[in-house]
């Protein structure tokens, strides 16, 4: 008998020492939303990101893997508004699981709960990469991370129950935190304000206005279109008067159109992470607005020399 009580106690204490499995599982489509799942969710949650920060999420191929973790999801949060038109619909339908399709509990759109930009007015496909709900960049601009955190927190708590007050704490302690660092990323960005750019791509109209930069142009002559040469000769010709300070594009795009630019024009190229692992340093959602903030202040200084 006491040979079998110590036994018990044994595996009591063995199993006591593995945290508990989580209650939701979390496909996220690109790594912001898996890092906000995973700090509003902390141990309640496990997740999942469809595309890495060095990949251009409205090109992605639907994996027999990301089929297989489609298919026992609980949660699938991604940007919406047409970002992933060309993969998503194709994994929601191969995985079979009601739960996370549109409309469904497991299903939430982070662009469904922020004030989109740039809806056209006309769609016609020789605009090109032209999304009807809006511009989807949504997540460069850290100010909709607090609506979309509380979105997620309901989502996770509808789902699971339990931990609602959890969620509740995890969300409370991130906006105090979030709001903490938007105070200190706006009053470190101050010079930034009014600042003149060119952009390679239609994908930062968000940080921008968040920044109070402007936008002169951008390369591409329609969004995903790369421009030829004689295209950027010219735009350098008309948006000379402008003078704009910097370039800028993202970790994933080619960085061909911005460089050819940057050296005739003699203004810095920056290369900003847009999400979590975009550039080296950029591995927490904070870390990514510090370096972004960070590599804008240096291309400026060098700007002004």
């Amino acid at each position: 008998m006491k040979i079998m009580l110590a036994i018990l106690a044994a595996t009591l204490a063995a199993m006591a020492a593995f945290p508990a499995a989580a209650a939701v599982e979390v496909f996220a489509c690109e790594p912001e939303w898996a890092a906000l799942a995973e700090a509003i969710g902390g141990d309640r949650v496990t997740t999942f990101s469809a595309t890495t920060g060095t990949q251009d999420p409205h090109h992605i191929t639907a994996r027999p893997s990301l089929i297989a973790r489609m298919r026992t999801a609980q949660l699938v949060v991604c940007t919406g508004a047409e970002l992933e038109t060309g993969w998503l619909p194709l994994l929601q339908r191969q995985a079979g699981n009601a739960s996370v399709l549109p409309r469904a509990p497991g299903y939430l759109e982070a662009a469904s709960v922020v004030t989109l930009k740039e809806i056209p007015a006309v769609l016609d496909r020789r605009l090109g990469d032209v999304h009807a709900h809006g511009n989807p960049h949504i997540q460069t601009d850290p100010r909709h991370y607090l609506p979309i955190a509380r979105a997620v927190a309901d989502r996770l708590a509808q789902i699971d129950p339990a931990g609602a007050a959890t969620y509740r704490m995890r969300l409370a302690d991130f906006e105090t935190r979030w709001q903490q660092a938007l105070a200190r990323w706006q009053s470190e960005a101050t010079a930034l304000r009014g600042v003149s750019v060119l952009v390679q791509h239609k994908n930062l109209v968000y940080l921008l206005d968040w920044l109070g930069m402007r936008e002169v142009a951008a390369l591409e002559p329609v969004p995903g279109v790369e421009p030829s040469t004689t295209y950027l000769t010219e735009l350098l010709r008309t948006t000379a008067s402008a003078q704009p300070r910097m370039v800028l594009l993202a970790a994933y795009e080619s960085d061909r159109p911005a460089r050819w630019v940057s050296e005739r024009a003699r203004i810095p190229m920056v290369v900003l992470p847009l999400t979590v692992g975009g550039v080296r340093g950029a591995d927490t959602l904070t870390a990514v607005f510090d370096v972004t903030v960070q590599r804008l202040l240096a291309a400026l200084q060098q700007a002004q020399r």
